[in-house]
């Protein structure tokens, strides 16, 4: 069994080239350029001091003297201080901009990813888990936000070491020759350790997705598990998918941690000769202790931000793996698609199948020209055995799913001309299982009309059985129902979900098997209220 087996990759996802991914990114940074600017500003002020310090300090080595002027020392006191401070107040400002500047650009990220996820249809969550969507919107967008701050460090170090580097080669631009011979020797490892690193870490955030994906469902169905005596079984679920993510992120440390040990014993190697070879240098006169003493000093300064680029590339593959997801979730093509999107006038409720075929997999059709004519107003009632496609013909209606073949028309209109969400918000449905959202009663029915008052949603409330169930409610239309309803009975619950869609007052009506879960008695009362 391969080692990453379980962990394939969804069917919307994509590769995107780095320049492609870079492009991307780009974008949601154009409405900080004011931030960006200072961001700049702050680094070059930053980065100047850091190269300052060890130049000031090889040649506070060079005017040792046994009788060294204590002026002389009071004002390399003074210049160290100073560019201590200088050092520290642009590095406040730089983080306090930066860390605003990433926060607005990873919202932003997030809330594009929320609104794919709630653009998609029905069918989009059939095939793929709400878990490992959320891992997208949230624990991706939140490495894309570290990739963000790395590099603010990493370009610093960078602007440090080209300034310092001007600074060695007017001292003794021999010795930079040696410093200089590693460069390419860095580089090359980096990019032949790029494409791995981006592998290990895609595999990495995928077994995450998988854990994510695994406590949703268990916590989802707690109580039908706690029904049945499946606890050790969920646990045994969840071990099996931790269990993969640990060793699947047990592999992406060890890969990636090979990085520093190779650059750092490439960095001793250098040291080590810059120390002979500087120190040869000053025995002959040619470059003074102090000059010496800076390449050393600056050796570090100089080397680290080349090794940082190359071990950054851990995180940069880490934060363009993200990237990646995230994008790849956004532009996961619709399944319901419109021809156009003509506003949507008062429907009067004319509902004629053409010819339609539907199936949501290739292989196992539903609905083979199919053909259904229902007259405005008209009540109808579509009767089947299990799997029949009774909730086709309504998921169907309402656009949840788009039909392969043949035609849908609404007053006479085909059904995909119209604006989606305006056309909607003309429907009616009451599903077989409610769901209700955290919150009291009264916002749970007025989630479809937010301007809805208390006063109506109270007069619709009396239309089912005269109220009488209102009085089962400990503080009437002001109760929580608590998550997902748990707080309300079956019945209850499809009550509030009936009531939700008659505040709506729409032009077509649709119950998909309503009344199934529930006792006779709520059952009599929603007929009375539907009459």
């Amino acid at each position: 069994m391969s080692f990453f087996s379980g962990l394939n990759a969804e069917s919307y996802d994509r590769q995107y080239s780095d320049r492609e991914l870079l492009v991307r990114i780009a974008r949601y940074f154009r409405p900080q350029r004011r931030a960006l600017v200072v961001i700049a500003l702050t680094l070059l002020v930053n980065s100047g001091m850091v190269a300052l310090l060890p130049v000031v300090v090889s040649h506070s080595i060079d005017l040792l003297k046994p009788q060294m002027d204590i002026l002389a020392v009071y004002l390399l006191s003074g210049a160290i201080l100073l560019i201590g401070l200088v050092r520290w107040c642009s590095n406040w400002i730089l983080r306090r901009v930066s860390s605003r500047a990433i926060a607005d650009v990873v919202l932003s990220l997030a809330q594009d990813a929320f609104q794919a996820a709630t653009g998609h249809d029905l069918s989009f969550y059939d095939e793929y888990s709400s878990g490992r969507i959320l891992s997208r919107i949230t624990g991706d967008t939140r490495d894309f936000g570290q990739l963000i701050s790395l590099t603010t460090d990493l370009v610093a170090q960078v602007a440090e070491a080209l300034i310092l580097g001007v600074v060695l080669v007017n001292i003794e631009w021999r010795l930079c020759l040696y410093i200089f011979a590693l460069i390419p020797i860095v580089l090359l490892l980096s990019i032949s350790y790029r494409r791995l690193a981006r592998t290990v870490t895609r595999r990495g955030m995928q077994a995450m997705a998988e854990v994510n994906a695994t406590i949703k469902e268990t916590v989802s169905g707690i109580s039908v598990a706690k029904n049945f005596r499946q606890e050790n079984s969920i646990y045994t679920d969840f071990q099996r998918a931790n269990d993969l993510s640990y060793r699947v992120n047990v592999q992406r440390g060890l890969t990636l941690s090979v990085v520093f040990p190779t650059l750092n014993t490439l960095g001793g190697v250098a040291a080590a000769f810059l120390v002979y070879v500087g120190g040869a240098n000053v025995m002959q006169g040619t470059i003074t202790a102090g000059a010496w003493y800076l390449f050393i000093l600056s050796l570090d300064s100089f080397l680290y931000p080349i090794m940082s680029l190359s071990s950054f590339f851990t995180q940069v593959q880490t934060g363009l793996a993200a990237a990646e997801r995230v994008f790849a979730l956004i532009d996961a093509a619709p399944a319901v698609v419109q021809t156009d999107h003509l506003p949507t006038p008062r429907l009067e409720g004319a509902i004629d199948f053409e010819d339609v075929s539907f199936r949501y997999k290739d292989a196992e059709p539903v609905l083979a020209h199919f053909h259904l004519h229902i007259a405005a107003g008209e009540t109808l009632a579509v009767v089947g055995h299990t799997g029949a496609g009774k909730s086709s013909v309504a998921k169907l209606i309402a656009r949840f799913y788009d039909f392969q073949d043949g035609c849908i028309r609404v007053d006479g209109q085909d059904v995909r001309t119209f604006d989606l969400e305006s056309y909607r918000r003309q429907l009616g449905v009451v599903s077989q299982v409610p769901f209700l959202f955290s919150g009291t009663v009264a916002d749970n029915i007025r989630y479809a009309r937010g301007e809805a008052s208390d006063a109506e949603i109270a007069a619709i409330a009396t239309q089912i059985g005269h109220g009488e169930w209102l009085e089962t409610l400990p503080q009437g239309l002001a109760t929580e129902v608590g998550e997902r309803g748990s707080q309300l009975s079956m019945g209850q619950r499809q009550l509030v979900s009936l009531m939700r869609v008659l505040v709506q007052r729409p032009a077509v009506f649709i119950l998909d098997e309503a009344t199934a879960s529930i006792d006779p008695f709520t059952e009599h009362q929603i007929q009375e209220a539907l009459n």
